[in-house]
């Protein structure tokens, strides 16, 4: 079947539309394939966008809901829950360097409690810590500490105390 923007789909179809297991290719060479429902993206399935990043999980009408892992054509992955598209509940990101944050997300930021470990840093020796809030992706309520977990300082609202 050729899709409006140019693009394919191969697999399975009902009254005309993607459902059951297909694999569709839009014309900008992002490409999805799994199951599909009603057209959509729906349950298992692996995207692979234009710039080379991949995910690999589940759908719900089209968007990304439940467990995934989402690979950054930079290098940088993330691996936890997803809602509506976006980055919601319990989820690990680890970046290039070695630095991870393993927490809580809302909307795509990181928001609620967790754990950032830095690496790769040139004013921070590697295994520097924050431990605690975030609100809208900032550190807002937590404990700064040194490589040898000795506590250096702490944030109270967004602000040093």
């Amino acid at each position: 079947m050729i899709l409006p923007d140019g693009g394919n789909y191969v697999g399975e179809s009902k009254n005309g539309e993607p459902n059951g297991q297909g694999t569709m290719t839009l014309s900008d060479g992002a490409n999805y394939v799994g199951e599909f429902k009603n057209g959509k993206p729906n349950g298992q399935g692996t995207e692979i966008t234009s710039d080379g990043s991949k995910f690999v999980g589940e759908y719900k009408d089209g968007e990304k809901n439940g467990q995934g892992t989402f690979t950054f054509s930079w290098g940088g992955k993330y691996e936890g829950e997803y809602k509506d598209g976006k980055q919601n509940g319990q989820g690990t990101e680890t970046y290039p360097s070695g630095s991870m944050y393993v927490g809580v997300w809302k909307d795509g930021r990181k928001h609620g409690q967790g754990t950032y470990t830095q690496y790769g840093s040139l004013l921070y020796p590697d295994g520097r810590k924050y431990v605690g809030e975030y609100k809208n992706g900032k550190e807002w309520n937590g404990t700064y500490y040194d490589n040898n977990g000795k506590k250096e300082y702490k944030l109270v609202n967004g602000e040093i105390e």
